[in-house]
């Protein structure tokens, strides 16, 4: 066996993810055989900044910290190639910087492979959460998993991804459906310069003025890692948007502004909590800065402004139009 290094602090040093690494047995240099595992998260969303093998059948995996914020690894999301049929692992998470996580309670990391493309979560019985001493006692999540296919890259993650490219073609699907009581508009950029999207729904001609409608604000992805948020923000645009009479009826007396990806740089560049440039956002909506928290800030000014007077401000006086 390989001794486990006992880091001090060095994973929070990791700046970047691996890049199609080839992890094979310490002192061996010839080409990798099948079952020499290769590790990739150079993509979106992904997060794995290291891998230590420790024998043929385990791994220590650690979590990229968020961009400009070493506090924050919980965040996973990375591919395993050139497996072999039948090869059996442990994977051990071991740099989670929080303790309470619901991997105590019963959830598990999800899978899919190239030709299982849709994600499936991993048998709880075969993951485990616990304090970890060869990791100074810090909480390290386990999990085994038996390749069967050797031609397909398999993919984990630590929840259901909802990347921001994702977000894009859903809104553009529905652009193109041209509804009329759908308006999409571009609220902002982030600091790199990625979409702040703003939806706003509601019926227009009905027997009720815009002054008399009440109005709701919604937004999600505040904190990239909490990926659930999106699938529940589309379910929520899909029954707006849809034909069923309470969605009709909400149409005719509520204004609904939603902005569906508050942190695009952090959901893209696979962080959990931080944007770009490490700020945890739900902590800034005192005084949101233009430059460091550009989309919050821009929220902000239009929830203030809607405030202040809802009904004769129109979009573009907030928004800038596609």
């Amino acid at each position: 066996l390989i001794e486990r290094s006992r880091t001090d602090g060095a994973e929070d040093a990791l700046v970047g993810n691996v890049n199609k690494l080839t992890v094979s047995p310490p002192g061996y240099s010839g080409a990798p055989r099948k079952g020499h595992l290769v590790f990739d998260a150079c993509f979106e969303s992904g997060n794995l900044g290291r891998v230590d093998y420790i024998n043929d059948f385990e791994f220590d995996l650690f979590i990229r910290p968020d961009t400009c914020n070493p506090r924050f690894r919980v965040w996973f999301n990375f591919t395993v190639e050139n497996v072999r049929e039948t090869q059996r692992v442990i994977f051990n998470i071991v740099n989670f910087s929080k303790t309470k996580s619901l991997y105590r309670d019963g959830m598990s990391p999800v899978v899919k492979s190239t030709s299982r493309p849709k994600w499936q979560r991993l048998p709880p019985k075969n993951v485990y959460y616990y304090r970890c001493p060869d990791h100074r006692r810090n909480y390290v999540m386990s999990f085994a998993f038996c390749f069967d296919r050797e031609d397909d890259v398999y993919q984990f993650a630590y929840c259901y991804p909802y990347t921001y490219s994702r977000l894009q073609h859903y809104l553009a699907s529905l652009e193109r459906k041209h509804l009329p009581y759908l308006r999409r508009e571009q609220l902002g950029l982030s600091v790199q310069q990625r979409r702040l999207d703003l939806l706003t729904i509601t019926n227009s001609g009905q027997s009720l003025r815009l002054h008399e409608k009440k109005l709701v604000f919604l937004t999600a992805r505040v904190h990239p890692g909490e990926s659930p948020a999106s699938f529940i923000c589309q379910g929520v645009i899909d029954f707006l948007v849809s034909q069923h009479p309470v969605a009709q009826i909400l149409r005719d007396h509520v204004i609904f502004k939603i902005v569906p990806m508050l942190n695009p740089d952090g959901v893209y560049l696979g962080n959990y909590r931080c944007s770009l440039m490490g700020f945890d956002l739900n902590r800034h909506w005192q005084d949101p800065s233009p430059w460091a928290h550009p989309t919050l800030h821009a929220v902000k000014q239009l929830i203030v402004q809607m405030n202040h007077d809802p009904v004769s401000m129109p979009a573009s006086t907030a928004c800038v139009k596609k």
